[in-house]
């Protein structure tokens, strides 16, 4: 068995693989790590390995702590991975998309896929049919766009997200819901469209906290799976033991 843990900007998301079987699955706050696991090794015995793809808060003291329980990999640019990364500027990309890109190559390993993870950021991460990673863009998640015109403004409200009835608002409430949900749900079509008239027969994943959110209001076909970054930490887990 595995311990795979994403620490994202926002919360850590914790799960036991048992081969790619999840087997354990939580969301916590950064504050119950130590306590989280704890809870998973006096449950799950079998544990010997664990991976973190760390983009928040968690110390080197916790990471130690967690190498008393089993053996650790800190995922970063110096990993092995099984695809041939070609981003100009490799020891700047981000450990949740080496993982994500990862997924992408056991899940389609002879095809081109786009992988759309809608989390803090969206970011967009492309394999082709060579197993060649490609790069891909970043841009503001949904609740990021929504706290900018709060934060940049004198008057507009912070609001939650929202699902409109109409692409045009009747309110200031109503016009800020349309321009953050149906400008990201345009964006992401169109980069689709963008990535479609280059690559043939592209397959098109949708991950993070607002994948479900988003699949039903996008106009292309796309694949939602909630635990794609989690099964690429796996993934890469089982290939840097070799």
């Amino acid at each position: 068995m595995n311990l795979i843990i994403d620490v994202g900007n926002t919360l850590i998301k914790m799960a036991v693989f048992d081969n790619t079987n999840v087997v354990f699955y939580r969301k916590i706050p950064n504050a119950d790590f130590t306590k989280t696991v704890k809870e998973i090794f006096s449950e799950f015995l079998a544990v010997k390995c664990a991976i973190i793809s760390n983009v928040g808060a968690i110390s080197q003291e916790e990471i130690c702590m967690l190498s008393v329980f089993c053996k650790v990999h800190v995922l970063s640019h110096a990993s092995k991975t099984p695809f041939k990364n070609s981003y100009a500027t490799p020891h700047t990309l981000g450990v949740d998309r080496i993982a994500l890109a990862t997924a992408a190559f056991y899940h389609n390993p002879k095809g081109n896929t786009l992988v759309i993870d809608a989390g803090t950021c969206i970011t967009y991460d492309a394999i082709n049919d060579y197993g060649e990673y490609l790069g891909g863009a970043i841009s503001p998640g949904i609740a990021m766009r929504y706290r900018a015109m709060h934060e940049h403004t004198a008057g507009l409200p912070l609001l939650e997200k929202k699902s409109i009835i109409d692409f045009i608002g009747n309110s200031t409430e109503s016009s800020m819901h349309s321009g953050v949900v149906n400008g990201v749900c345009n964006e992401i079509d169109g980069i689709i469209e963008q990535y479609k008239s280059r690559f043939i027969d592209l397959t098109v994943i949708l991950t993070g906290g607002d994948a479900q959110f988003l699949s039903k209001r996008l106009k292309n076909t796309i694949f939602a799976h909630s635990k794609f970054l989690l099964l690429g930490l796996y993934h890469l887990l089982e290939y840097n033991k070799r």
